[in-house]
Order: C-alpha cells, then sequence, then structure tokens
C-alpha cells in the first residue's frame, strides 16, 4: 500500500517536459505568431487590420462554441488520443490557411486553426495530468506552465525572424511541419504512455474530492467563469496587440524590446509561486493574478510614453498571466475534484473563449475611434471586476465550511 501511494504521488516528470515542448510550439504557432504576420496576411486578402483581427474573433468564437464537446471527449477517449489527433488537425489547418485562394476560405481555415487549438493547448495537458496522477496534477500543472511560459518568448521572435526571409504563407507551412513532426510524435507517446499506465496503475487512487459542496458549485461555477473569462478577454485583447499597441504609445523600436519581457516575467511569478507559494491555495492565488493583469495596464496607461514605464507593465502584466495560466488548472480541480474534469474544463474553455473572441477586434476598433488610453482604461476596469468574482468566490468557501 505504501508503494500504491508512493507511485500515485510522484509527478510524471517525463510527460510534463514533453507537454512543455508541445505546449511551446502549440501556443507559439496557432497565437502569438498571428499578430506578427497579420498586417501581411491583411495586405494580402485586401483587409483592413481590423477586420484581420475580426476574422480572428470569429474564428476562436465559433472555436469556443466547440468547447464544451471537446471537454466531454477529453473524457471520453482520453486527452492524449484527442491531443494526437489535435496535432494533425492543427498542420492540416495550418496548411489550409497557407493555400487560401481567398477571403472565405481563409476564415474557414482560420476556424479550423482555433478549434484545432482547443483540441492541443493548455485545456487539453490540463486534463491529461490530471487523468495521469490526480493527486500530484496541481504540482505537474504548476511545472508545465512555467516551460509553457516560454511560447510567447521563443515564437515572437522566431516569427518574425523567419517572416523576414519567407512570406506569411511559408511562415504557416513550416508551423504545421512543427505540428506534425514534433507534436504529433509526443502527443502519440503520451496517449500510449497514458493507456498503459491506466491499465498498469488500477489500483491507484483515481480521484480527488473539490472543497465546495454540492449546493454551492453552481454558483461557484459562474462565479469562477465570469472571473476566468474577464481576465482572458483582458490578457487576449493586449497581448494579441502587444508590439502594434506599444508603438502606437510612441515607444517605437523599442516596443519589440519590452514585448520580450512578456515570457521570462511569465516565468518569474511562476517560479515565485514554486519556491514561496507551494502552500499558497489556487484560489489566494487566482485574486493575486486577478489584480495583477489590471494593475499592469493601468501602469502602462498612467507612464506611456516612457520605455521603464512599458517595461514595468511587461513584468506586471506577464507575471499576472502567468499565473493565470495555473489557476484555470488548479482551481477547477480543488474547488470541483477530479471527477468529470475534462467536461468541466471544455465548459470553462467554451466560455472563456465566447467572452474574449471579441476583445482583439474590439480593442482594434476601439484605439481607432477613442485612441489608446482611454482603450486600455476601459480594459483594465474590465480586469479589476475579475478580483471581485474571487472574492465572491473565496466567501462562498468560508460559508460552505462555517456551515458544514
Amino acid at each position: 500500500m505504501l508503494k500504491v501511494n508512493a507511485l500515485s504521488e510522484r509527478m510524471p516528470v517525463a510527460a510534463v517536459v514533453a507537454l512543455g515542448v508541445t505546449q511551446i510550439i502549440g501556443y507559439g504557432t496557432l497565437y502569438y505568431s498571428f499578430s506578427i504576420l497579420a498586417p501581411d496576411m491583411a495586405a494580402h486578402f485586401s483587409w483592413s487590420s481590423e477586420w484581420i483581427f475580426g476574422a480572428l474573433s470569429v474564428a476562436l468564437l465559433i472555436g469556443g462554441l466547440s468547447a464544451p464537446w471537446l471537454g466531454a471527449l477529453f473524457d471520453r477517449i482520453g486527452a492524449g488520443r484527442v491531443m494526437t489527433i489535435g496535432s494533425a488537425a492543427a498542420a492540416v489547418a495550418l496548411v489550409a490557411c497557407a493555400m487560401a485562394p481567398g477571403k472565405t476560405t481563409f476564415v474557414v481555415a482560420l476556424i479550423a486553426i482555433e478549434v484545432a487549438a482547443n483540441l492541443v493547448q493548455y485545456g487539453a495537458a490540463f486534463a491529461l495530468l490530471v487523468q495521469l496522477r490526480p493527486q500530484v496534477a496541481q504540482r505537474s500543472i504548476t511545472y508545465l506552465t512555467l516551460i509553457a511560459g516560454f511560447a510567447s518568448t521563443i515564437f515572437w521572435p522566431i516569427t518574425a525572424a523567419l517572416h523576414a526571409y519567407l512570406s506569411w504563407q511559408h511562415v504557416y507551412l513550416v508551423f504545421a511541419a512543427l505540428n506534425l513532426l514534433v507534436c504529433l510524435p509526443l502527443h502519440a507517446w503520451l496517449s500510449y504512455g497514458a493507456a498503459r499506465r491506466k491499465t498498469a496503475s488500477s489500483a491507484l487512487p483515481t480521484r480527488t474530492e473539490g472543497i465546495l459542496t454540492p449546493d454551492l458549485r453552481f454558483v461557484g461555477f459562474t462565479l469562477m467563469v465570469a472571473g476566468f473569462s474577464l481576465q482572458s478577454l483582458v490578457s487576449s485583447a493586449v497581448l494579441v496587440h502587444m508590439v502594434p499597441l506599444l508603438s502606437g504609445l510612441g515607444l517605437g523600436t523599442s516596443a519589440a524590446l519590452v514585448g520580450t519581457l512578456f515570457g521570462p516575467s511569465q516565468v518569474l511569478s511562476r517560479l515565485i509561486n514554486m519556491t514561496f507559494g507551494r502552500n499558497l491555495q489556487p484560489l489566494r492565488l487566482a485574486l493575486i493574478a486577478a489584480a495583477l493583469l489590471p494593475a499592469g495596464v493601468v501602469v502602462l496607461v498612467l507612464t506611456a510614453p516612457s520605455v521603464p514605464g512599458a517595461m514595468l507593465f511587461a513584468v506586471i502584466f506577464g507575471m499576472g498571466n502567468g499565473l493565470l495560466s495555473i489557476v484555470t488548472g488548479t482551481l477547477p480541480l480543488t474547488l470541483f475534484g477530479s471527477d468529470g474534469y475534462g467536461k468541466l474544463q471544455g465548459k470553462m474553455m467554451s466560455a472563456r473563449l465566447i467572452v474574449s473572441a471579441i476583445a482583439p477586434f474590439v480593442l482594434a476598433l476601439s484605439m481607432q475611434r477613442l485612441g489608446f488610453i482611454w482603450s486600455l482604461s476601459i480594459t483594465a476596469a474590465l480586469g479589476a471586476v475579475a478580483v471581485l468574482a474571487f472574492r465572491a468566490i473565496d466567501g462562498l468557501v468560508r460559508n460552505g465550511r462555517r456551515f458544514s
């Protein structure tokens, strides 16, 4: 029995490292590269930048509508198998986007990219880690997000460097190859390992309990989704426009340099959490993340066009986003337990993507009509509401414990 418990409490290091590699490639090729390539996409199809980001918003929205079904699929056939299929789908979608002869086929291919992204990014990876070993899933998720935090730092310059020599279409073909030749084999290996572990580990504990009582779960889930959706709205709006936003505020050539601080700041927040926050509950971490995102935007508003101020913004915002990535995996597990975790992730992903899908388009339009400062101020105010949502969940947990 001691051996069983020791095995169930051992973190699956190889799986975490492999997923770290695939998450870097998944986020880098399917998300972070878009803002670098968008201007040439717009020129190629004779669209304004607002309409290109509008197409991205439509793709994110439809991808969000597919997420609940995908979440149920994680539980039914296993997250590893879903991620393997997703890598192939991502490669095909990137090729289709690169080969699109017109605007309509381009948008359809972009939609396919966003649906495929839901199959291979954090929601699926977190579900796989919970399915592997639920007892140590929170620790595994923390380490995974630490590795994957380098995605923007790696892929913004890689995309820019490739684009200096290749068209956006050829860059997408290179990225398709990465998903097919690197991510697919790793996901297939993880899927095979998960299936073997499930057979060999039938004696291991297979579930963890949540801290919310059944009568409080609906309210708790609603508040959690509201908080994460508002944070995702702020994060997606600012991240997609990071470099052009900083340039528009007068930072000029310093914009790209400031943007490179974002990735390391994500990693820094996760390192700090791993070192000093091991006993910090996910709900407390969610509150900190919710406060950091709007705080970073406020710093940018108050200091623009100061380069040191923009650097401070990138650090604060990056740290908040880094912690957000952790708590979207650990907070649902803490509040609701491991049973049906994949389906829960799917519902949460859907709500977050639907609410935040319009963020890049709306921010682009807002910056055009209202200016950068007013647009960022409104974004910061929306982000601050997320703090209230997590405070309310904290109240629910306290009341539940009081009357239990």
